[in-house]
């Protein structure tokens, strides 16, 4: 009989960990926070035949890859299923095929070993990356997310609870990267492709800022710097000009990420701490690591930047996050459902 209530709490558990949001299958495992092994199986090859996720095609390669991927990850570790003391899987957001194969998986591995479970949100996965960088990082500090889902400022009070201090009104900073590498006719992913564009132009393409100015709260915007990308390139080509995609690259480049840098430096400062993180895909954006890092070196901040493998999905990141809940005994029960779409917090 599986029953939550009779867990106890370990210190320095050995976490499993499974991510299956989208297009990459993943198992990590954790001693504590040193990661023993993070093994991924991406579909995003297949995937870029088609310029995009396709979700059947995600969720049938998560289903050939899962088992495998796991085994690859004990393995690694050079332990057996046995050896694992709480499994912790992504149950939201994402694409619902894709998160069901991973959260059934991890569900029935954890009713199998009679071990605990957690259900975690994929976005405080991206949170709790941090730490897979500094082990000792302790709360509070202010959190940049960029994703292709989220685009947020979060205030971290503790290693289980977050404000979200400023959030996109629109699109999300990763979804705009996709876009505008879709318009300038780049492979998928477009995030990366833009970013090896960009390194060859120069910002010197007025587009608007991310920023929300004139506006109660503190809020970004991608939607129209996504739109002013497509109408500068579409019109271009209506005259008969060559597009300098090089310049269109940086430019937008600079008008989505100086504004995330500023407003959470301001952010840090106001709040009064000293640290500084960041999540999510677009955080592996070389050209937003090295602003980001140097507007925290004027500011006499500390960053604490998570490797870009530890930014784009992984299952380090799920196992982290669980070692997190686990700790608080917060277990999940077996009943709990994938969720295409959960609220940020």
């Amino acid at each position: 009989m599986y029953d939550i209530s009779e867990f106890k709490v370990k210190q320095s558990p050995v976490i499993l960990g499974i991510e299956s949001s989208c297009d990459e299958t993943a198992c990590a495992v954790l001693r504590g926070r040193e990661i023993l092994s993070n093994r991924i199986i991406s579909s995003a090859a297949e995937q870029a035949k088609y310029g995009g996720v396709v979700p059947e095609i995600a969720s049938r390669m998560h289903t050939e890859a899962v088992d495998e991927v796991c085994r690859l990850a004990l393995k690694d570790a050079g332990l057996k299923p046995a050896d694992i003391d709480c499994v912790a899987a992504t149950y939201g957001a994402g694409l619902l095929g894709a998160l069901l194969v991973g959260l059934s998986f991890a569900k029935a591995f954890a009713y199998a070993m009679n071990v605990p479970f957690v259900a975690v949100n994929h976005i405080r996965g991206h949170i709790a990356a941090a730490y897979l960088d500094k082990p000792d990082l302790k709360p509070p500090f202010i959190t940049l997310l960029a994703s292709g889902g989220h685009t947020a400022i979060l205030y971290t009070s503790s290693y289980t609870q977050f404000k979200v201090l400023a959030s996109t009104s629109d699109d999300a900073a990763g979804e705009a990267f996709d876009k505008c590498a879709r318009v300038l006719g780049l492979p998928y992913p477009g995030g990366p492709n833009v970013q090896k564009l960009a390194e060859s132009g120069a910002p010197c393409i007025s587009f608007p800022s991310a920023l929300v100015k004139n506006s109660k709260e503190m809020r970004f915007s991608y939607s129209g710097l996504k739109t002013a990308v497509i109408n500068y390139c579409h019109n271009a080509q209506q005259r008969g000009e060559v597009l300098n995609g090089f310049d269109v690259a940086a430019s937008f480049q600079r008008a989505a990420i100086d504004p995330l840098v500023k407003k959470t430096v301001e952010y840090a400062l106001a709040c009064g701490v000293h640290t500084v993180t960041a999540g999510g895909g677009v955080i592996a954006n070389s050209y937003l690591r090295s602003t980001l890092n140097e507007a925290c070196q004027r500011a006499g901040l500390e960053l604490v930047l998570p490797e870009k493998k530890f930014c784009t999905d992984n299952a380090a990141m799920i196992a982290s996050e669980g070692l997190n809940q686990y700790m608080q005994g917060n277990f999940s029960p077996l009943n709990v459902n994938a969720a295409a779409a959960i609220p940020l917090q």
